[in-house]
């Protein structure tokens, strides 16, 4: 027989019938519908607040702060010349924008270090705002061209 999507159906026994609560003493659920006597988990609305301890002082409140995260923290992408060896062709323009678009760093608002690992052997135009000095060295070696980009691109205030 071929399935199509008129004829699915769940496994037999993974599905039960709804619980109707509240349909008088006969059914075994009546008056209180299973929610037992008074307080507040009886109440229509309840809604138990995640890490709530029934009053009690919660564990992410007894437990004492640690650390610190500093928000003006300079974030650096790093790029290797191995991965720029591998995705650009000789002679070609790179800029952050190119690498973004390209997949090799993941947000352009960053600033870009060129690290010098791996080697190179085409001639590439890199923009980035740092380069290693071993970068550097055999970015123009290869023939190649360093522009250093001066204004930070996270440096708003």
């Amino acid at each position: 027989m071929a399935i199509s999507l008129n004829t699915l159906k769940p496994a037999k026994g993974s599905t039960h019938k709804k619980k109707r609560v509240g349909r008088g003493p006969g059914s075994g659920l009546g008056k209180t519908a299973g929610r037992g006597e008074k307080g507040q988990k009886s109440r229509s609305g309840y809604s138990r607040k995640i890490g709530f301890e029934g009053g009690q002082m919660p564990l992410h409140r007894r437990l004492p702060k640690r650390g610190f995260t500093n928000i003006f923290k300079k974030r650096w992408l790093e790029v290797s010349l191995a991965s720029l060896e591998q995705h650009f062709n000789a002679d070609e323009e790179i800029t952050p924008e190119v690498l973004h678009t390209r997949g090799l760093i993941k947000k352009a608002k960053h600033d870009v270090v060129v690290l010098g690992n791996g080697e190179i052997s085409k001639p590439l135009r890199i923009s980035a705002h740092r380069f290693t000095k071993s970068a550097r060295e055999k970015i123009e070696k290869a023939g190649g061209a360093v522009v250093e980009l001066g204004a930070p691109a996270n440096a708003e205030g």
